[in-house]
């Protein structure tokens, strides 16, 4: 894969890897990197240019939550991820949930750093321990989404369960 390297973000028991987006040429190599990380889900958030398949014969659930490229991502997609974020830590706590965009700059980042502010993360935080692991991962009009956004405290500790999340 010729794309920037995936990364992992881990923060209080939550578990990312934020991945460029496969071919079906580099599709067995990704799936051994998702084996790798304990992958059982993963979220699309680009448009598909490789068959799923092989992944879901591996037991990785693809989930294809597309948004526009350099967009920040439509309410219900942030709902979505939220909720998928809630329950998976909540059911498998430390499990890694994948997510890719084309290159893994922009779209899948953004989600992973709402997870993290609405965790209780102030934004430039969140921003912050991003980027130290992946350089460019937001462009400006994502940057102002970020730090517009209101969490609503969905994945701080309260709100998920006493024993698996945050803080």
């Amino acid at each position: 894969m010729s794309c920037p390297a995936s990364v992992e973000i881990t923060f209080a028991r939550m578990r990312f890897l934020i991945t460029q987006n496969p071919t079906n040429s580099t599709i067995s190599k990704f799936i051994e990197e998702l084996k790798k990380y304990g992958v059982k889900t993963l979220v699309r958030v680009c448009d598909a240019t490789y068959d799923q398949a092989p992944i879901e014969k591996e037991g990785i659930r693809v989930l294809n939550w597309s948004f526009e490229d350099g967009a920040p991502p439509p309410n219900q997609i942030v709902d979505d991820w939220l909720n998928l974020v809630k329950a998976k830590f909540q059911e498998e706590p430390g499990c890694c949930i994948a997510i890719h965009c084309a290159a893994g700059l922009g779209r899948a980042p953004v989600l992973v750093a709402l997870a993290l502010i609405e965790s209780g993360m102030k934004y430039e935080d969140a921003v912050q321990f991003i980027t130290q692991k992946k350089r460019g991962a937001f462009n400006s009009k994502q940057l102002l989404y970020l730090e517009k956004y209101r969490p609503k405290m969905r994945l701080h500790r309260k709100n998920v369960c006493s024993h698996c999340c945050v803080q």
